[in-house]
């Protein structure tokens, strides 16, 4: 069982090391990546334990061990891969997203709830006119803080 035991802590370091300092581990071109063989590990260790403590042989130990961890690094590494290939960081043009202000909007301060499906929260907005709470408005101009909103009027 120690060895379960010290295989699960190297995988916890190794994983924990890869989350907040990035992989340092990486085989295979990108193909393996040290966060999931972190992951792999913990769930050696783990499941290596708990057979071991259920009093099951030494070696189903091992192979219930080998391949549960072997499947946890694959589906490590898939989601690893998925997650990289999003959508973040993407710069997007909100001028003409309408909203509506949550705050009244000066030349210095106010907020805005944005309907674009990238906007989930609320953007800090100004405006070159006052603009009370709870009044349509359309960004006009989108900087990295903020955006700069006039009050929505629909074309008759």
């Amino acid at each position: 069982m120690l060895v379960f035991a010290i295989i699960g802590a190297a995988g916890l370091v190794l994983l924990l090391v890869s989350l907040v300092v990035g992989d340092l581990v990486d085989l295979g071109d990108g193909a393996l990546s040290g966060t999931s063989l972190g992951v792999g590990a913990v769930v050696f260790g783990a499941v290596g334990t708990i057979v071991t403590v259920n009093g099951l042989p030494g070696w189903v130990a091992y192979v219930a061990s080998a391949v549960v961890g072997l499947l946890a690094v694959l589906v490590a590494q898939l989601m690893i891969r998925r997650l990289a290939a999003t959508e973040d960081g993407v710069a997007v043009d909100l001028v003409g997203i309408q909203g509506t202000a949550t705050t009244a909007i000066t030349q210095s301060s106010g907020e805005v709830s944005l309907d674009a499906a990238s906007e989930l929260e609320r953007r800090l907005a100004w405006s070159l006119e006052p603009i009370a709470a709870g009044t349509r408005v359309v960004v006009v101009e989108h900087q990295p803080n903020s955006v700069r909103v006039a009050p929505y009027r629909p074309e008759a």
